[in-house]
């Protein structure tokens, strides 16, 4: 596989829209010599509430703007991608790239701390892949999982709002439902709700575990790049960050998700 990339070529990230910026900033910290390129398609954003052979479809075709863009790796930083397009990306391009989702590394940092009952907060569409429920039980067969369809947090993320009285109420009212009674971690399986990690754990009084998939899916990276002898040694270019449809919104939240200022470039490739 090694012959065939050269370490210096860079690593695409890509998500339904900016939220998977939270993965990229993991990433960037994590290994600051490697070359990022970052896709987010807000012109169809959310994925949560749309079918799966669309989510496919976009998936696709994004990452055949990555490989334009000769990445070595491609991260697909949504869950909502990666738990229905992982499979067909493989399909199509296991042999043009190396591919890393945000659901492995989460259900494996689960399992290594032996919960008894875990709650997954994610999109309509992840949740009804029941990705994290056949995955979680296929390595602990013991291990209860309740999962609960959110909808309403990613695109409250996405314009702003976390941290007030508004994103507390409809946080508080998701996390209140009987189904996730008696948790000991709470898998926050959608790459915009890091944000809203504080809010969720003071609903908890800090006793139940909050994991996300940014420094968890950062590490995957760092280990597949390394097992193949494609870590970079210095990075040469800046990273890059792209839209399908810009608006000045989606500039102004970037910071939020990155936590520092980086530039939006429109790129229509639909």
């Amino acid at each position: 596989m090694a012959d065939r990339f050269d370490r210096k070529q860079p690593i695409g990230v890509f998500d339904s829209g900016i939220g998977g910026l939270t993965v990229a900033k993991a990433i960037a910290t994590l290994l600051p010599e490697e070359e990022l390129v970052y896709f987010g398609d807000t012109a169809h954003m959310p994925y949560g509430d749309k079918s799966p052979d669309s989510i496919r479809y976009y998936c696709l075709q994004i990452a055949k703007f990555l490989l334009e863009q000769n990445c070595k790796m491609i991260v697909i930083a949504c869950n909502t991608a990666s738990s229905v397009g992982y499979r067909v990306l493989l399909d199509f391009f296991k042999k043009s790239s190396l591919f890393v989702n945000v659901v492995d590394p989460l259900v494996d940092a689960t399992v290594l701390r032996g919960f008894s009952k875990v709650g997954v907060i994610a999109t309509k569409a992840t949740v009804n892949s029941r990705v994290y429920g056949l995955k979680l039980s296929e390595k602990q067969p013991d291990l209860e999982v309740a999962s609960l369809a959110t909808p309403l947090l990613a695109p409250m993320i996405e314009s702003g709002y976390f941290h007030d009285n508004i994103s507390r109420a409809i946080i508080n009212d998701y996390l209140s439902q009987p189904i996730l009674q008696n948790i000991e971690a709470l898998l926050l399986a959608c790459t915009h709700y890091p944000l809203i990690h504080k809010d969720i754990d003071e609903f908890y009084q800090h006793k139940v575990h909050i994991l996300d998939s940014t420094d968890v899916t950062a590490a995957a990276v760092q280990k597949k790049l390394a097992d193949h002898n494609l870590l970079n040694d210095k990075r040469r270019n800046p990273h890059r960050f792209y839209v399908s449809d810009y608006t000045q919104s989606f500039e102004e939240t970037t910071r939020i998700f990155y936590q520092e200022e980086i530039h939006l470039e429109h790129c229509a490739i639909w």
